[in-house]
């Protein structure tokens, strides 16, 4: 049985990955560490697992570690479990300097552990699909992508600038990066980005427009704001539309979904279809059994998170930012 442990509990996501984990019979839960005991004790009891009040009893009693804690946590979990030569999941942003993000990788690199992002869309059906017809040269040379990651304002420690390293363009930059740069196979070498607060009161930006030069020659435009409301069906959407000099790839990740009409609970969408997050968890183990980079890597989460600080610095001085690679 291969154990992993939560450290952090912060994100929603986790919530998530502890659901898929346990639909598996080779995987399970050892617990949960939150540095708030009460996020603790409310996940433990929702699953029906322990809480731990010593992180590191918690990393001492798995095989590997899932870091979902604000994201200002992420190195401190990370490292910790690595040096007890645990491999780590580690939610997205990688975090919230290009410093720790690097510190990470070299822990992982210095106590040979797998260290895999969660980012989820790189294993959705649509975009896995969309991999395999673009490298077909069906579209012939790609031209542009325009993208949105829109979603509710999550509110909590999100809009918390120390904890989550800023508003919506951090929150969502990240994910839409790591996929184009798989997609196209292409980096991100120069940003422009214009961000705001345009729809809350909060102390960080709830909208984003970033445009991206692409090192392929190509350019990319991404609306990555919390700009829907609570009354809308569902949280957002991640969608691409490829433009290539012999044709168009368009792509909804999360439009495996049915409306349903409810006299309890309104109108909502429900998802159907294979989950991202259980391929994410399955990629996860399997890449630390076999002890192999997994497909999403913290390289993936400092080259997303590096685009994500050029977006803010490019907003800051009101021109272009140009990332080396």
């Amino acid at each position: 049985m291969f154990r992993i442990g939560f450290l952090g509990i912060a994100h929603t996501h986790g919530y998530s990955y502890i659901r898929q984990i346990r639909s598996f019979s080779n995987m399970s839960v050892t617990g949960v560490f939150d540095r708030d005991a009460d996020r603790s004790k409310k996940a433990s009891e929702l699953f029906g697992t322990r809480a731990f009040e010593d992180p590191l009893e918690l990393i001492e009693s798995s095989d590997a570690i899932a870091v979902t804690s604000e994201n200002s946590f992420h190195k401190k979990y990370a490292e910790l479990a690595m040096n007890k030569g645990k491999h780590v999941l580690c939610e997205k942003p990688i975090a919230t300097t290009e410093e720790d993000a690097r510190s990470m990788l070299q822990t992982a690199r210095e106590n040979n552990v797998v260290f895999q992002m969660a980012f989820p869309v790189r294993y959705a059906p649509s975009i896995q699909q969309a991999k395999k017809e673009i490298e077909t040269g069906k579209l012939g040379r790609i031209l542009s992508v325009s993208a949105t990651n829109h979603g509710r304002m999550p509110g909590g420690w999100f809009i918390d600038e120390k904890l989550s390293g800023g508003g919506a363009v951090m929150d969502h930059t990240v994910h839409v990066v790591d996929i184009i740069r798989w997609l196209l196979d292409v980096e991100i070498v120069e940003v422009s980005a214009e961000y705001g607060r345009l729809i809350y009161d909060i102390p960080v930006e709830d909208c984003g427009l970033l445009l991206l030069s692409l090192s392929d020659d190509s350019f990319m435009s991404l609306d990555c704001s919390w700009s829907r409301p609570e009354a809308h069906p569902y949280w957002g959407d991640v969608t691409l539309n490829v433009v290539g000099t012999e044709g168009t790839l368009r792509i909804n990740a999360f439009d495996a979904k049915l409306k349903v009409f409810s006299n309890k609970r309104g109108v909502f969408w429900e998802n159907y279809g294979d989950s991202f997050d259980r391929a994410l968890i399955k990629e996860f183990v399997s890449s630390a059994m076999e002890n192999r980079e997994p497909l999403t890597s913290g390289e993936d989460g400092l080259e997303a998170l590096r685009v994500a600080l050029a977006a803010y610095e490019s907003g800051k001085i009101g021109r272009p930012v140009q990332l080396n690679h």
